[in-house]
C-alpha cells in the first residue's frame, strides 16, 4: 500500500468508526451489546487522524532514504483555519505552526498563546508588517531582500529582541506570483547579513511550481540542497549544517528524500482551506 493509499484508508476507516457504535458480544447471554461513543467531535477526531497519518508518512519517507525522522521538523500550516483548530493540533502534539499572513496570524496567535507553539511565518513579508512579525514569530522563512533584512535587524533592536531566526527564500521556479531572490543574488545577500547581529541566518526555503506529479518538484529541491551545501561549506549558517524548508502536502516526501529539514503541511492536516479571516 502506497503512502497516498494508506492515508486515504486511514481517514476512511477512522471516520467510519467516529460515527458508529461499538458492539460487544456477551457470551453468557448470547446477545450483542451496543454502546454508542460519547462526545466525539468528528472534525476534531479528523485532525488527530490526519496529523497521525502525516507523521507516519514523514517517518516512512525518512526511513526509506536512510534518514532519522527526528531530522525533519513538521510545520502545520494553519492559514485560513481558526484558532480552535490550531489549539487542537497542539493538544495532539504539534509543536510548530506556520502562517502565511501577518495580519491573519496576529489574532490567532493572541488567542492560542504566543508560547503555545513555535510560530513560523512562511509567506511573503511586507515591509510595513515587519515590526509585528518580529513580535509574533520565532522563525521567518521568507527573507528575500537586503532592505527587509536591515529592517528586521533594526526592529529587533527596537523591540528588545536579541535574535530572530531567518531563512532566505530562493526563487527557483521563477513564477510571477511567488517571492524570493534569484539564486544569482544569494551569495551577495548572505554576505550582507554578516553585520546584522540580531538576525540568525539558519537556512534556505523554496516554493517550487505546483505539479500533480511530485517527482517534478525533485529538481527544485535538489538545487536548493546544493545551494545550502555550498553555503555550509563556507560556514555561512549561524549553527549547524543549515535548514532546508521545502515540501508541502503534495510533495513533502520527495522533499525529505532530497534533504528537507522542515516540511510545511497544511491541507493534509487541517483539511481544505476555509475563507480568509
Amino acid at each position: 500500500m502506497g503512502p497516498q493509499q494508506g492515508y486515504r484508508s486511514i481517514n476512511s476507516s477512522a471516520a467510519s468508526v467516529s460515527f458508529c457504535c461499538l458492539g460487544y458480544y456477551d457470551c453468557a447471554t448470547s446477545t450483542l451489546l451496543s454502546f454508542c461513543m460519547a462526545n466525539v467531535d468528528p472534525a476534531q477526531d479528523q485532525l488527530n487522524i490526519r496529523l497521525t497519518a502525516i507523521r507516519a508518512r514523514l517517518t516512512a519517507a525518512a526511513n526509506s532514504c536512510g534518514r532519522r525522522p527526528e531530522e525533519v521538523r513538521l510545520i502545520a500550516i494553519s492559514k485560513t483555519h481558526p484558532a480552535s483548530a490550531i489549539k487542537r493540533v497542539i493538544e495532539f502534539g504539534a509543536a510548530d505552526i506556520g502562517e502565511n499572513r501577518v495580519q491573519e496570524a496576529e489574532g490567532k496567535i493572541m488567542e492560542v498563546g504566543r508560547d503555545a507553539a513555535r510560530w513560523h511565518l512562511v509567506g511573503h513579508l511586507q515591509a510595513n508588517k515587519a515590526r509585528r512579525a518580529v513580535n509574533l514569530f520565532d522563525v521567518i522563512h521568507s527573507l528575500d531582500s537586503l532592505d527587509l533584512a536591515r529592517r528586521l535587524d533594526r526592529l529587533c533592536a527596537e523591540e528588545g529582541r536579541d535574535t530572530l531566526a531567518v531563512l532566505i527564500q530562493v526563487d527557483l521556479g521563477h513564477e510571477e506570483t511567488k517571492s524570493g531572490i534569484d539564486e544569482s543574488e544569494l551569495t551577495h545577500l548572505v554576505e550582507a547579513l554578516g553585520p546584522l547581529s540580531r538576525l540568525e541566518f539558519t537556512g534556505l526555503m523554496t516554493l517550487p511550481p505546483f505539479f500533480d506529479n511530485p517527482e517534478q518538484s525533485r529538481p527544485y529541491f535538489r538545487r536548493l540542497r546544493e545551494l545550502r551545501d555550498e553555503l555550509a561549506a563556507r560556514g555561512a549558517f549561524a549553527s549547524g549544517k543549515g535548514e532546508l524548508s521545502m515540501g508541502m502536502t503534495n510533495d513533502f516526501e520527495v522533499a525529505i528524500e532530497e534533504g528537507a529539514t522542515m516540511v510545511r503541511v497544511g491541507t493534509a492536516i487541517f483539511g481544505e482551506r476555509g475563507p480568509r479571516h
